[in-house]
Order: C-alpha cells, then sequence, then structure tokens
C-alpha cells in the first residue's frame, strides 16, 4: 500500500537554522519540496553561504575521488575527527594516495601498450637490425592484414624510390608486420607509398611514441618481466593505504555530505532577512518523529501540518508499506518509477502472480532446487552481512537487497517445486524413466475430463509400463497430442484475470478521483474486452459464428452487454480518444499475450526432456560406461538449456505484469517521486555510528 502523506510547512530563524536542519537530519522524516517565487530570496546561495558551500564541496569532491583512486569499500565505521583537523587529514590521505595512483595507471598503461604490441614491436626491432638508431636512414614500419598485397606496396615503393629503399617483413600471430628503410630525406615518399595501398606507418601509444624500435622493444621487454609484479606491489601498497585512511575518509565523506544536505535544504527554502522557511512531506505515521525533533526549538520554530490534495499535487512522494511476504518484492517493483500518489500499489499483484508465473513456466523438481540453493546462498551472504561484488558488470549488491532477492529467489523456488510435482518434471523426464511419476488416464480422465477431453491407453506404453509408478502427473503438459489445448486456456484465463483487473482499477481509480475521461474509458475497454472474451468462448474461437443469435446462451447476452458498454463508453470519450476500437483489439491481444506462460513453458519443458532423454538413451544402448556419459552429458545440456533460457523466464512474467496488467491501470502513465527524506549520515561528533 502506499503511506498517506502530510504537507509540513516550518518557519524558523535564519541565526538558528543549521541547528533546526540538523534536528531534522536526526529525525529522518522530512521529504524537502522546493519553494519557488514568493517575495522571499530561493534559489542559489549568495555571500558566505555560497562560499561556504563551496569550500564543502570542493571537500566533498575530494575526499570522493580519494575513496574512488582507493578503490574500496565502506570499512568498519570511524570516530568522526574534529571538524578543524577535516581538510588536514583529507590532504594527508589525497596526496600519496592520488601519487600511486597515477603510478597505477601509468603502469597499467605500460601493460596494455605491451600487450597490444609487444609482440610486433619486438619483431620489428630484429627487422631494423639497429637501423632505428641511424642518423642518416629512417624506419617506417606497418601492419599488413592477411588480405592485404606484399607485391603492390613494392610496386609503390618502386615508383617512389627507384631502388633506394630496402623492404622487410616478418609473421606476427595473424597478421605481418613490416618495415621500409630510406633515407630520411625521403621519408615522406615512402610514407606516400604507403598510403597509396592504404596501409599507415605504426605509431605506438603513449610514452613509446617517440622511441625508436630499439628502445621500444626493449621498454616493452622489460615491463613483460617485471610490470605484472610491480602492479601487485603497488596494488598492495593502495591496499595499505586504505586500511590506514579508508575509515577516517568514509566518516568524512558521511559528515560533508551532511554538511552540504544543509546548503542545498537553504537552496531550496525561501530566505529573508532574517527568517528561513521550507516545506515538504511527512508520513502521517511519523509525525511523532518530526514533532519530537522540533520541540526542544520551542518557539524558535513554527510549523503547520496539513493533508495533502491527492488530486492536484503532482509532487506527493510515495513510499510503500506491505506486510513481510510483499515487502521483499519492493525490489523487484524498484526497476520500474513509483505508482503516482493516490492510486494503486501493485506490488502484492507482483509478489503474488510473479512467482506463479515463473513456477509455471519453469515446473521442475530439479531446476526448483537449484533455485532453492541459489536462494539459500543468497540468503546466507546477506545473514552475514556481506554483499555481493559483481566487478565484472561494475556492480555491488548489498546484503539488503541480496536478503530480498534471496526470498524473492526461494519464493519462486517453491512455486517451480510445487508445479514439478504437478507436471511429473525433474530435470526433464527423468523420474518418469524411473516410474516415480506416471500416467494415470483414468485419473486424468477424472481431472479434465469436464474439458470434453479424453486421455487415450497407447498399448505399447501400457506394455512397457509407462502408466504405472508411484505418483500420478495431474497435469501433462508434455503430452502435447491431447493436452496442448487445456495447458493454453489455462494460461489464458489468467490473461482474461489480469487485464479485466487492470481496466477496473482504471474505472475504480476514475472514480476516486471523479476523472470522467478516465472512467469512462476504462467502462468502455472493459466492456469491450469482456465482450471479445465472451464472443470467444461463445463461438469457440471462431469456430460457430452461428452462436451470434443464440440468445438462449448466457455467454451470447453477456457478449452483447460488454460490447453495449464499449460503445456508450466510447461514445463519451470519443472526442479524445477517436481510436478506441483499435485500442480494443490491442488489448485483446494482450490477453493473447498470456499464452506465452504456456508456450515458454512447454519449450523449457520439451528442451529438458531432450536433455535427459539423450542422457537415458546412451545409459541403454551402452551400458556402464553410457551411464557415465549420459549422466555428464545431460547436466553440461541441463545446465546450457537453463544458462540460455533462465532470463527469457524471468523477463516473460515480468513484462505480463509490467505491460499487459498494468499499462490498463494507468500505473506506466503517471508516477511520483520516491520518498526521499532528509537524513543524517554521519554519526554524532566523536562518536561511532
Amino acid at each position: 500500500m502506499i503511506i498517506p502523506m502530510q504537507q509540513v510547512v516550518i518557519a524558523t530563524r535564519k541565526r538558528g537554522s543549521e541547528a533546526v536542519i540538523a534536528a531534522l537530519q536526526d529525525a529522518g522524516v522530512l521529504h524537502l519540496k522546493p519553494i519557488t517565487g514568493g517575495p522571499l530570496s530561493t534559489g542559489n546561495l549568495v555571500g558566505a553561504d555560497a562560499q561556504s558551500r563551496r569550500e564543502d564541496e570542493r571537500l566533498l569532491a575530494r575526499v570522493e575521488s580519494t575513496i574512488a583512486e582507493l578503490g574500496s569499500y565502506r570499512p568498519a565505521p570511524a570516530p568522526l575527527p574534529a571538524e578543524g583537523q577535516w581538510a588536514e587529514l583529507i590532504e594527508a590521505a589525497a596526496q600519496p594516495v592520488a601519487t600511486l595512483a597515477r603510478a597505477r595507471q601509468e603502469l597499467q598503461a605500460d601493460l596494455d601498450a605491451e600487450a597490444a604490441y609487444g609482440d610486433a614491436v619486438r619483431a620489428l626491432a630484429r627487422l631494423s637490425g639497429g637501423l632505428d638508431r641511424s642518423r642518416r636512414l629512417a624506419t617506417l614500419p606497418f601492419v599488413l592484414q592477411p588480405t592485404d598485397n606484399l607485391a603492390e606496396l613494392d610496386a609503390a615503393l618502386q615508383t617512389e624510390l627507384s631502388d633506394r629503399y630496402a623492404l622487410a617483413t616478418e609473421t606476427v600471430g595473424q597478421n605481418r608486420v613490416g618495415l621500409v628503410a630510406v633515407r630520411r630525406s625521403e621519408r615522406d615518399q615512402a610514407r606516400a607509398a604507403l598510403s597509396r595501398v592504404r596501409l599507415g606507418e605504426l605509431r605506438l601509444p603513449g610514452r613509446f611514441d617517440g622511441m625508436g624500435l630499439s628502445d621500444a622493444a626493449a621498454e616493452m621487454e622489460r615491463i613483460a618481466r617485471t610490470g605484472t609484479a610491480r602492479l601487485g606491489e603497488l596494488t598492495a601498497e593502495r591496499d595499505q593505504l586504505a586500511q590506514a585512511h579508508a575509515p577516517v575518509l568514509f566518516a568524512l565523506r558521511d559528515a560533508l555530505k551532511d554538511r552540504v544536505a544543509i546548503h542545498d535544504v537553504r537552496a531550496v527554502s525561501a530566505r529573508g532577512k532574517y527568517s528561513l522557511a521550507l516545506q515538504g512531506y511527512v508520513p502521517a505515521d511519523r509525525l511523532g518523529a518530526l514533532e519530537r525533533a522540533l520541540a526542544p526549538f520551542g518557539t524558535g520554530v513554527s510549523y503547520e501540518v496539513h493533508p495533502v490534495d491527492e488530486h492536484h499535487d503532482d509532487l506527493v512522494p510515495v513510499e510503500l508499506k506491505n506486510n513481510s511476504y510483499v515487502k521483499p518484492f519492493q525490489t523487484v517493483m524498484g526497476l520500474m518509477t513509483p505508482p503516482k500518489y493516490g492510486t494503486f500499489d501493485p506490488t502484492w499483484v507482483v509478489a503474488l502472480f510473479f512467482p506463479l508465473f515463473f513456477g509455471i513456466i519453469m515446473a521442475d523438481i530439479g531446476y526448483g532446487l537449484l533455485f532453492l540453493a541459489f536462494g539459500m546462498w543468497l540468503l546466507g551472504k546477506a545473514k552475514r552481512n556481506e554483499g555481493w561484488d559483481l566487478s565484472f558488470f561494475g556492480a555491488y549488491v548489498p546484503p539488503a537487497t541480496l536478503r530480498d532477492l534471496g526470498y524473492v529467489t526461494n519464493v519462486m523456488a517453491a512455486w517451480t517445486i510445487l508445479w514439478g510435482f504437478l507436471t511429473g518434471e525433474f530435470f526433464g523426464t527423468l523420474l518418469e524413466h524411473l516410474h516415480f511419476f506416471y500416467i494415470n488416464p483414468g485419473l486424468l480422465d477424472r481431472l479434465w475430463g469436464w474439458t470434453g477431453l479424453t486421455f487415450p491407453v497407447d498399448p505399447y506404453k501400457a506394455e512397457h509400463g509407462y502408466y504405472k509408478g508411484f505418483i500420478p502427473i495431474v497435469f501433462p503438459r508434455l503430452e502435447t497430442g491431447y493436452f496442448s489445448n487445456v495447458a493454453l486456456i489455462f494460461a489464458l484465463l489468467f490473461g482474461i484475470l489480469q487485464v479485466l483487473w487492470g481496466w477496473g482499477i482504471r474505472i475504480q481509480q476514475g472514480l476516486k478521483h471523479k476523472d470522467p475521461l478516465h472512467t469512462w474509458e476504462g467502462i468502455a475497454l472493459f466492456g469491450g474486452v469482456f465482450g471479445l472474451i465472451m464472443m470467444a468462448f461463445a463461438t469457440r474461437a471462431g469456430k460457430d459464428f452461428g452462436a451470434f443469435t443464440n440468445f438462449s446462451d448466457p455467454r451470447v447476452l453477456l457478449m452483447y452487454l460488454g460490447f453495449a458498454a464499449f460503445v456508450i463508453g466510447w461514445l463519451r470519450v470519443i472526442k479524445h480518444f477517436p481510436l478506441l476500437p483499435i485500442e480494443l483489439l490491442s488489448q485483446g491481444g494482450a490477453v493473447v499475450s498470456y499464452a506465452r506462460i504456456f508456450a515458454v513453458g512447454l519449450v523449457s519443458a520439451i528442451l529438458a526432456k531432450l536433455c535427459t532423454d539423450l542422457g537415458w538413451s546412451l545409459a541403454e544402448n551402452i551400458g556402464f560406461l553410457g551411464i557415465i556419459i549420459g549422466i555428464v552429458l545431460g547436466l553440461v545440456l541441463h545446465f546450457l538449456v537453463l544458462a540460455l533460457t533462465l532470463i527469457g523466464h524471468v523477463l516473460q512474467p515480468l513484462r505480463l505484469h509490467m505491460v499487459e496488467f498494468l499499462n490498463p491501470t494507468g500505473f506506466n502513465a503517471d508516477s511520483s517521486p520516491r520518498y526521499n527524506p532528509l537524513r543524517r549520515l554521519s554519526p554524532a561528533q566523536g562518536q561511532v555510528k
């Protein structure tokens, strides 16, 4: 749910405003809203306030650049030094760290240059035979691609220089390097010949550009021998500096961010000669914290609290509050912008249906156990207060996020395992081969006979024990010959539910906000989609259009009722939405989109079945060796299939929620800022958080 907000206006003396703002930081509940216009000053600070802000921002930038050069994450908290020592401590750390960072950067550049050009430069140095040091001769190195013709270059040089040149080449890797030696006075003619055959003189990067080939080769040889070890030494020095300075630097960074935040508050407030006024929002359940923070100032602070206008105020921040099951799924919803204040929080819908859809798609006990193990691993790291360093993605996942992701993964795993029991799949058909799961035609007739299906008994399968086992399969999606239509309709039922639900929410929100335009739009499309659904059922998906006149069928009456609602609603909003009939067809397609739950899941099941059947076939036909090969091959294939399809299996349920379900609600059209209260980052003077 979206937490109700209260709007707050605070006025205080300008002289004591820093203490008031610091108290608001300690309370950590006020989301600020800038004040613009009016008789008081707003916007950028001036005079001494501006100078103080520039100095604090300079120190903060210096601290943050030093922390970045150290490459360390937040260590254990450290006491905050006295304010008078801040600049001195920052410089004492920044200077050696910057020097070391430059040395590491230069060495890394040398290592990169050696890796890219080392072999070529050494070959060119051998070809030059010391001529690159000659005062009378010039050497022009170049690289030949496999498709380049050396004869063309030789002809071009002959045209420009007759016989006054020497040309040599050597193969390096997949390419060839070459060298042209000419008199210094004829260097330009040699370059022109290279250019004529679309070759350029090889230029080395960085500091190697001005070196001769022999010197560059010797330097690169030295770098190849000692560079990696030297880089390790510099990294060890950086780690020592991080241990010595990082705790204090992080404490100073937090304190400076708090100081800069105070300047920011003044900048978004209204300032007079003797007074300062600010406004913002506070969650209704945290007004007590605000009152306690301002109480010590007595008459020095005046504030007023009143309800927000959720119908017209677009800047009301949003914070979500959900129960312990739903709350971790707010991390998933964090991929989207927050809902508009005063509307609908879809987190609990995502928490209910997203893992369910994922479970229906995967529906494999073996895969579910793998997800469960991964979820428990994430929760274990979070419990130990460890983050996950994804440096190859340039990301770091903090423990709190890991805790939510682990919880969500475990819920997805639970649904996957449950549906795996219903479909009888364990790494595909492994347990079916072992007769743990089996097809029971009589049971399936009793469960699904109401759909008109009859499950045939294959004499060959019956003879080979296909219909015997321990646990019967109740949702045999792999029996595509007779169960596919049932599985498809089952998936489409979710589309019918969610698309109609989405337009129902649009109607409810329109009535709540007294918005007739969106109310009638919702009525039109709810009725139109409902009419299309009834038409599909009444005509058996278009096979019997004679059903349109069968008024004894209640589905036909409901179809006409839905289309009537669409026509009435469209006529009410035709000025604003003249193409609503096209949108109706689009929404019909949105219902059909839920077929991907069936289609993607069936593809996943077939791939898993093929992986297991291949391994099982090897075991049956080759014997003991076949068992070993089958197990190894099956595991490898299952891993590849899971790795290649997992992202799609996660994104498909998300897409159904974010597009097909949430578009009708208006969630993607409007949003509000996230609740981001003013908070203190640093501890009190001389204390550790």
